[in-house]
């Protein structure tokens, strides 16, 4: 496995009621050649990674309209575009047009990703963004054909950048990733979402050993 592979297995996949950041272009938002925007982004980022040994991956559940399906980066949204060039020393281009968006989740994320001071990738156990059916701008969870699905592709992640740990962020994600990869630990905190803001803040302060 490498980063040109694990692009295009990628950009190959096709879901109903299901935008693909790698190779869908959102009508209302995007700019004409998005998806080209954030394959590259995301390989830019995978590349920088694996310069050095990767401490962990970060597993949310899947995409929503407001993060991942404008930056193809999982809790990562475009107000944080500055934070994640400085983290994963990568070159990191906005696909959209108009207003940068935020997402609390993504606050949450990078207020820790910060301060970990050490090698980190996000993802999701299903890598792209559902939404309700006809209502494009909308979530859903994941199905479990997704889900199956997704949990390969999450193989090859773990196969490409070879982690020392899964960090599992919220329930869905602890209990998919728990299935297929108990080759590596994995630990489970609070989905910062919710009124979770608390224990997750607890929780990876002590599973990073910050104040």
């Amino acid at each position: 496995m490498n980063t040109s592979r694990f692009i295009r297995e990628l950009k190959s996949y096709q879901g109903s009621n299901v935008f693909n950041p790698y190779t869908d272009i959102c009508p209302v938002y995007d700019r004409y050649n998005a998806s080209a925007i954030r394959s590259k982004n995301l390989s830019n980022i995978l590349n920088s990674l694996q310069t050095n040994t990767v401490d962990s991956i970060w597993i949310g559940r899947d995409l929503g309209h407001r993060g991942g399906r404008r930056t193809g980066l999982a809790l990562t949204d475009e107000a944080r575009f500055e934070q994640a060039k400085h983290f994963w020393k990568a070159e990191i281009n906005r696909a959209t047009k108009g207003e940068a968006f935020a997402e609390r989740t993504a606050l949450n994320i990078w207020n820790f990703l910060e301060k970990s001071n050490e090698n980190i990738f996000t993802w999701n156990v299903f890598p792209f963004h559902p939404y309700e059916e006809n209502k494009p701008l909308s979530n859903r969870s994941h199905t479990s054909k997704e889900r199956d699905y997704g949990l390969s592709v999450l193989e090859s992640i773990i196969s490409l950048l070879q982690p020392k740990r899964i960090v599992a962020i919220g329930n869905d994600a602890y209990t998919n990733a728990a299935k297929v990869f108990n080759h590596l630990p994995i630990y489970k905190v609070r989905h910062p979402s919710y009124g979770g803001e608390k224990d997750f803040r607890k929780q990876m302060s002590k599973l990073y050993s910050l104040r």
